[in-house]
């Protein structure tokens, strides 16, 4: 969803760097995966079509950090307050 985002640490040697990959727009969400020692995030569309990607060594990566963008729940029950006697 739009404002989801990733930040991943990576040791570079002497240092670390700080990557994020965030959804630019509406309808797009971020993907993690771990395969043969790459850690990849995407940034893919509602139809699964990959839009870029970022690709790391996992024994590089330091930390992985998903941070979603609160949902708002818009459900009627969600708004009212519970009470003890529905009647009043």
């Amino acid at each position: 969803m739009k404002g989801d985002r990733v930040e991943i640490v990576v040791d570079a040697g002497d240092t670390t760097r700080t990557y994020e990959v965030v959804a630019s727009r509406a309808g797009r969400r971020v993907e993690t995966a771990v395969r043969r020692g790459v850690v990849e995030v995407s940034e893919v569309t509602r139809s699964g079509s990959v839009v870029r990607t970022a690709r790391f060594m996992a024994t590089r990566v330091l930390a992985l950090v998903e941070q979603p963008v609160p949902r708002e729940d818009t459900s009627e029950q969600a708004a009212r307050p519970l009470r003890e006697d529905p009647e009043t």
